[in-house]
């Protein structure tokens, strides 16, 4: 599922994916090697995101010898709750048009 606002990505998979790989790691850095996403592609999804939202949704530190990490805000934890609930959603409301569509993949060539 993926949110537009105007011609932009507001939200999706990848950005909430994201999310919850700097939850999980506290780092930016750590979270992109984490998704297999480069350093530069997380930076800027991420600066998307805190643009787009009222308030942000990361918070990084200053870099170090340690690195700075990044936390997520009370709105970033939101943003990941409000879009897993609208996918949970989402999925049990098309269920049987999911079971449908699946049904005519596979091995059966006919």
């Amino acid at each position: 599922m993926r949110i537009t606002v105007g011609d932009a990505i507001a939200i999706g998979p990848g950005k909430v994916q994201l999310l919850e790989a700097i939850l999980e790691t506290g780092s930016l850095t750590a979270a992109a090697k984490r998704i297999d996403m480069s350093y530069r592609r997380a930076w800027v999804l991420v600066n998307e995101l805190n643009t787009a939202l009222k308030t942000p949704a990361v918070e990084s530190g200053k870099g170090g010898g340690n690195g700075g990490g990044s936390i997520l805000t009370p709105v970033g934890l939101q943003v990941i709750e409000h879009y897993r609930a609208i996918e949970a959603r989402a999925a049990a409301a098309c269920a049987a048009e999911i079971r449908s569509l699946t049904a005519l993949f596979g091995p059966d060539k006919g």
